[in-house]
């Protein structure tokens, strides 16, 4: 008994030694910068008592500039497995206490051992990133574990969720495992992602520029485009993380987790029988007709700040997760460009892969014009929209509250690129464009000829409105499924959903397709 005492004894002493990762000096440096410690982070993360930490006494071998004498508590990152709401979820987290939260060979096999656990049980992988990037005494071999941990990334795509928080610097090759990751969370005023940083930036081409201006979470989440969620503290984004999980299946072989609906699923709302504005060049706010919509109004909004044009985001319809997609008439009037095709196509393929239903919600004048979206490739970016549409498998929903015209509106899950069931408010107007513009084209020389021009025009615009600019053109062709009360809308599209909710529908045998990047 004496031995087997002294041999838990010493495991409690090499466990101690552990925990107390980078020492108190740095675990209070920490706190007055108010940043979490990793162990704190992963605690937050899961359910209370669960997370059963893999690899612990892990520990570099390099021997190069001294290496041999430094001591690195977990090599910098805490792996292992836990629970989120019940359900299974592999984990790591950088600890920059500890030599930085530099990758060398060990972390990078220690993030690999999880991140193949994660896929061989199916289990969503998350991981926190604040680390000073490789360490530069192990050369080639902390290179070797960054591509060791992106080839990964891509086998793990569309198989398990892969969330990624960025909780403090990620520079260099370590900025580009989150970028393959499905959703990237980051803390304001306190995480950076960049490729070069200021010091290089100033060094090569004489810019002077902030690390927040550079690569903060706000540049991140308004311009690039690159983070889908800016949190305002360590433990805000990851609770945000914990109600993404909410909506997403464990992995692609599964369907969402269903909740218990408290909204009653006949539930109408007479709002939106007078949201559409009379004068149809006026703007409303979509997420009105969102919140009016699914259950107890909730939605949970990635990429809230970039492309407002569109929304995207997840809600639940009597208690099944679905994925909306919706133009924004508030912000230049709802036209599709770059950055929103950009960000509905990646969206609807995520949901697409973990079998989450889409609604898609039109109210689109177009595409929008300029030599600037020309030049950026609006042609090869709008294609990646009908692309995705046309791929998905899920159940697919359309509705049309107002505009929606031309090659926009075979862009936003027409029923031509497969939309299973559509609907449209009376308030629609379906027409390859709109009523001014095409009286100008089809009349121009019998407007120019009249004794009154303008009235003249007045008149064909009215006729082309009476004739095309509404639904029911759409729907004598079937290409609308039914015309609705809008505040008939919910308990439409709940019975919808639970229609399709058994679809099943196979595209050819294929390697891949050749998604127009």
């Amino acid at each position: 008994m004496g031995v087997t005492a002294d041999k838990i004894q010493e495991l409690k002493l090499k466990e101690e030694k552990i925990l107390k990762m980078g020492g108190e000096k740095a675990l209070a440096k920490r706190r007055e910068n108010g940043k979490l410690n990793a162990r704190e982070r992963l605690d937050i993360l899961f359910d209370k008592g669960t997370f059963r930490e893999v690899d612990m006494f892990v520990t570099h071998r390099c021997t190069n500039f001294g290496m041999e004498e430094k001591e690195i508590p977990a090599d910098g990152v805490i792996t292992g497995h836990g629970k989120v709401d019940g359900r299974v979820v592999f984990a790591y987290a950088q600890d920059f206490t500890a030599r930085a939260g530099s990758l060398g060979e060990m972390q990078a096999k220690k993030i690999c051992k999880v991140m193949d656990m994660a896929l061989k049980t199916g289990s969503p992988i998350i991981g926190m990133n604040d680390s000073g990037g490789a360490r530069i005494q192990e050369g080639i071999d902390a290179l070797s574990g960054y591509g060791e941990i992106f080839f990964r990334n891509s086998a793990a795509s569309g198989v398990i969720p892969q969330i990624s928080a960025i909780m403090g610097p990620t520079a260099g090759g370590a900025v580009y495992s989150p970028a393959m990751t499905d959703f990237i969370f980051m803390v304001k005023e306190s995480s950076y992602m960049f490729i070069t940083g200021p010091n290089v930036i100033k060094a090569v081409t004489g810019e002077e520029i902030s690390f927040e201006d550079l690569g903060g979470a706000m540049t991140h989440n308004e311009k690039s485009g690159v983070a889908q969620f800016a949190c305002e503290s360590d433990e805000d984004c990851i609770m945000n993380i914990r109600k993404l999980l909410s909506y997403l299946p464990s992995n692609n072989m599964e369907d969402p987790p269903m909740a218990v609906p408290n909204d009653d699923p006949n539930r109408r709302d007479a709002s939106l029988d007078t949201i559409i504005p009379d004068n149809p060049n006026r703007s409303y706010d979509i997420k009105d007709v969102i919140t009016s919509i699914v259950d107890d109004g909730a939605y949970f909004e990635p990429h809230e700040y970039f492309a407002k044009n569109i929304v995207i985001c997840f809600a639940r319809l009597n208690g099944r997760s679905i994925g909306i997609i919706a133009n924004q008439p508030n912000n230049m009037a709802g036209c599709l460009d770059i950055n929103a095709s950009d960000k509905a196509t990646r969206f609807i393929r995520f949901c697409d892969s973990f079998n989450i239903p889409l609604l898609t919600i039109a109210d689109v004048p177009g595409y929008l014009p300029g030599s600037d979206q020309e030049w950026g490739g609006i042609i090869r970016h709008g294609a990646k929209l009908l692309w995705c549409y046309s791929e998905a498998t899920v159940p697919k929903l359309l509705l049309i509250t107002r505009k929606n015209y031309g090659g926009s509106y075979i862009a936003m899950c027409s029923r031509h690129l497969g939309a299973d069931m559509a609907f449209a408010w009376p308030t629609s107007q379906i027409a390859v464009m709109g009523a001014e513009g095409a009286a100008n084209i089809i009349h121009a020389r019998e407007i120019k000829g009249a004794d009154d021009p303008i009235a003249k025009r007045k008149e064909k615009i009215d006729e082309y409105n009476e004739q095309f600019s509404n639904p029911y053109c759409a729907a004598e062709r079937g290409y609308v499924d039914a015309v609705i009360v809008p505040s008939e809308t919910r308990p439409r599209l709940i019975d919808a959903l639970e229609a399709m909710a058994t679809k099943r529908e196979m595209r050819p045998a294929k390697k891949h397709g050749n998604i127009p990047v």
